[in-house]
């Protein structure tokens, strides 16, 4: 039976903001029982950890310098040992339904499905940019991939988002766990490996979070500066699924095509922001000719520059 999977519910903290209580609220309301309910913490100076351990989490606590996307996660996961399912949020993630928890975990029936990942809507009030990216990447329709899918899908076969995603410990462990040395994208990577080892990736549209983000321009450029690094450290990507540019376009294509027939008043940010997408993009294509300190200032996850 699947309620007899054992469930533990991950997420990594630092300042989070007014939506925290909101996300606890959320965890709290699931018809699922949990296993575990583990943060990890990398100093937070609000109260962050007060609230998660006022909800029954228990706390790790680690130095701002030690975070890291991928390691961090792992981290979590090793304290999860007596799990068989890890499902991992971040902190601004609030679970939309009672049963959002108990929808994800239900593709786990299926004993090929390595990983799975949830549906994000956006915020309540959320601007038209914001609204568009979450259209874009999290359609209303299920689906399970398999490798073979490659030929139709390329690059995007293996997308996938930690921000309410959920793993098969088992499988995480036969795939190397959570890469220690990704600026980002420890999600794809695993989601990649997986599939490349013979698991299935779903996408539960039914299970549902509300995410979303408003980013300045400046943010904008930062996001696909660590993009770009990612993708050049992870090259092999590339040479297994292809380049990333096609994507890319019809994105483009698709936010021009929103913002005109939903909000034409938003056209001049969308192409700035686009800009600004590109710019940070192409950019990151250098970063090994850049010293520590400008990386620092490039990048939106300035501790990776140790």
């Amino acid at each position: 039976m699947i309620n007899d999977l054992k469930i533990s519910i991950l997420i990594p903290t630092l300042n989070a903001g007014k939506e925290w209580s909101k996300v606890l609220e959320s965890i709290n309301e699931q018809t699922y029982e949990f296993e575990k309910k583990i943060i990890v913490d990398s100093g937070s100076t609000n109260d962050t950890v007060d609230l998660a351990k006022e909800f029954g989490f228990e706390v790790i606590e680690i130095d701002k310098k030690e975070f890291n996307h991928g390691a961090t996660r792992q981290l979590l996961v090793n304290k999860s040992s007596n799990s068989d399912i890890c499902i991992f949020l971040t902190q601004d993630a609030i679970l939309a339904s009672s049963e959002s928890i108990s929808g994800i975990v239900k593709v786990f029936y299926d004993p090929e499905v390595g990983m799975a990942y949830g549906r994000q809507l956006p915020h309540i009030n959320a601007r038209p940019l914001e609204i568009h990216a979450r259209i874009f990447n999290y359609p209303p329709v299920s689906e399970v991939l398999l490798l073979s899918d490659l030929n139709q899908l390329g690059f995007k076969v293996f997308f996938s988002s930690n921000s309410f995603s959920a793993y098969r410990k088992s499988a995480l462990d036969a795939v190397g766990g959570f890469p220690s040395d990704s600026i980002m994208g420890e999600d794809a990577i695993v989601a990649a490996k997986m599939l490349m080892a013979g698991y299935k990736k779903a996408y539960v549209a039914e299970a549902t979070v509300y995410h979303s983000h408003s980013y300045t321009l400046s943010e904008e450029f930062k996001r696909y500066f660590d993009t770009r690094v990612f993708h050049e450290q992870n090259k092999w990507l590339i040479e297994k699924f292809g380049k990333p540019t096609g994507e890319g376009i019809k994105y483009l294509k698709s936010e021009l095509n929103f913002v005109i027939k939903n909000d034409f008043k938003s056209i001049l940010k969308s192409i700035m922001s686009l800009g600004a997408k590109w710019l940070g993009y192409k950019s990151g294509k250098y970063y090994k000719h850049f010293s520590k300190p400008i990386l620092k200032k490039l990048s939106m996850h300035k501790s990776y520059w140790k």
